[in-house]
């Protein structure tokens, strides 16, 4: 397990539409689940709606990333709303390893863990990005986020989410080719 304590918690690009991001979350794998697909875990770290684990069955999420974890985090850039849905669809299930579901505009989002010792692998893979404005704001999105789970997972203090994702942004314009979707 050593060696997954060095993963690099940034996403990266493994295709060219496509972030995957990463994070070791201490188990067993059930626990890991269900903040996945329980909507009052969820919405602790990214946004609730219920999921009805079937293929095919549409659901809603809906950000409230002012109240992540309880900690109201202010400093939410004013040209984004205080809350946010989506209507999605689950698009494959293999509990408790995988979710698959579909993301808006951007394609589909995948959801894989994997136990590792007493941990477990959370991968996010994310594809279908069609701007590098696009693909920026959700790296940055997701890293925050996963910064939020992480630290619930370890029972830690997270931190405020608008800070971090504005951080965030800075750094993935940095790290992401300048000419995607050129």
């Amino acid at each position: 397990m050593s060696e997954l304590t060095q993963i690099d918690t940034y996403g990266a690009l493994i295709g060219p539409d496509t972030l995957k991001i990463q994070r070791l979350l201490p188990g067993p794998i059930e626990r890991v689940w269900a903040y996945l697909v329980d909507s009052e875990l969820r919405k602790l770290w990214m946004a609730s709606g219920d999921i009805e684990l079937v293929e095919g069955a549409p659901f809603e999420l809906t950000w409230r990333n002012d109240e992540l974890a309880t900690v109201r985090t202010g400093g939410r850039p004013d040209d984004i709303p205080e809350e946010h849905s989506m209507t999605s669809e689950v698009v494959e299930v293999d509990e408790p390893r995988k979710l698959v579901i579909t993301w808006s505009n951007t394609g589909n989002v995948t959801f894989e863990l994997e136990p590792i010792g007493e941990g477990v692998l959370l991968t996010v893979t994310h594809a279908g990005f069609q701007t590098r404005s696009a693909l920026i704001g959700h790296s940055a999105g997701w890293h925050a986020h996963l910064d939020v789970l992480e630290n619930l997972a370890f029972e830690r203090e997270p931190k405020p989410f608008w800070p971090r994702w504005q951080e965030l942004r800075g750094e993935y314009g940095e790290r992401l080719p300048a000419d995607f979707g050129a």
